[in-house]
């Protein structure tokens, strides 16, 4: 990692610490089985996803970064799951955290990835909160209800195991 790119990270990690002190974590009116905030991805290819518009799709979403080593790892997992599952009606959307400076760094993790990509452009994701943690990710049922809220998960870098027990059963249902 280079001194800048340590610098940025730096910064943001002190930044992130003193907004955490001063602003809720996360939305309180988030509830599993309520219906979903709804998201916009702004895909690096100039596309607009909205979740409300994936009802009927199971929709995994995802926030993080590139400078973030356990999303790196995290990444290609979800990547060879949502390309396994795509036919059994899975949607993956990536939002990262990173700067318009680091779109390179974002692009390079993002062609690698079978799911869309976009900056999310500030760490405020609506009805999720702010996202102060990552990697964080959200699951939406078919009926668009919230069906997995990473707040509440100790451990929140999915594993094989917990995507098949978390998501499996939404994909037969």
């Amino acid at each position: 990692m280079t001194a800048e790119r340590q610098r940025r990270v730096l910064l943001r990690a002190m930044l992130g610490a003193g907004a955490a002190l001063a602003l809720p974590a996360r939305a309180n009116e988030l509830k599993v089985g309520q219906m979903a905030p709804s998201l916009v991805l702004n895909t690096l290819d100039g596309k607009k996803i909205a979740t409300r518009d994936l009802l009927g799709q199971v929709v995994l979403v995802t926030f993080w970064a590139s400078y973030c080593d356990p999303c790196q790892e995290e990444l290609p997992l979800l990547s060879a799951y949502a390309e396994a599952n795509a036919a059994r009606g899975l949607r993956v959307l990536g939002f990262s955290l990173d700067d318009a400076d680091m779109l390179g760094d974002v692009k390079k993790t993002a062609a690698h990835l079978s799911f869309p990509v976009g900056l999310l452009g500030n760490p405020w994701a609506g009805g999720y909160g702010r996202i102060w943690r990552i990697p964080v990710s959200f699951v939406i049922a078919r009926d668009g209800k919230l069906a997995y809220d990473g707040w509440l998960d100790k451990q929140p870098v999915w594993t094989a195991e917990s995507l098949h027990a978390v998501v499996d059963p939404l994909l037969s249902a």
